[in-house]
């Protein structure tokens, strides 16, 4: 049965639009094939969603924050005495929930990666939900005397996302099937560390 679209809500919109992109892939998924799934014309979802970009833009900011930060948001806000340790389970989890979604989750993977070249503002938003994070537990850890003073927790924090985005960023998906892509990430994390670590003082 048909439904007129001042009866539809965001979350039934975004759902048939994601259901639609799992099953036809982001480059032949169509407003139209939407709104068939819908029940309505696709004029109607334009009342919603401006363009077929806004539509997928929306999809992946909610599959971003479902899939990804709120798995992290668990780890940032945990109660862990020692930070550094803390930060290492975060951008553990971050690498692995990405390298998961790439293998098992390939159709909301590619639009995903599609939108980081299309869409700046929605992907610089999710690094700096990601940043704000990360400084919060090196914060901690400053303030325990945990981490390094050296710099403030927000320049380490973008410094520490940066130098890790091999391990999370969509561009380089194909390397995380390497069998030495961990053995990599753990010689990386060592170096990291030690800069992070109180003995690497702040600068005279």
């Amino acid at each position: 049965m048909n439904k007129t679209g001042s009866f539809l809500s965001k979350t039934e919109i975004l759902d048939a639009a994601e259901q639609t992109l799992r099953r036809f892939g982001p480059d032949k998924t169509s407003v139209t094939d939407v709104a068939k799934l819908l029940g309505v014309s696709h004029g109607t979802l334009y009342r919603h969603f401006p363009s077929k970009a806004a539509l997928r833009e929306a999809v992946t900011e909610r599959w971003l924050e479902e899939q990804i930060i709120l798995p992290l948001t668990e780890i940032a806000e945990a109660e862990e005495t020692d930070s550094l340790k803390q930060l290492q389970q975060y951008i553990t989890r971050l690498f692995e929930l990405k390298a998961h979604h790439a293998e098992q989750d390939g159709e909301m993977f590619r639009m995903y990666a599609a939108v980081t070249e299309e869409a700046a503002a929605l992907i610089e938003a999710h690094i700096v939900r990601i940043i704000s994070q990360l400084s919060t537990i090196i914060r901690r850890g400053q303030e325990t005397n945990q981490l390094s003073q050296a710099e403030s927790a927000s320049t380490l924090a973008r410094a520490l996302f940066y130098a890790t985005a091999r391990y999370h960023h969509p561009a380089h998906a194909y390397e995380w099937q390497s069998s030495l892509i961990r053995q990599d990430f753990t010689q990386l994390w060592e170096l990291l560390a030690r800069g992070l670590s109180p003995a690497a003082g702040p600068h005279i």
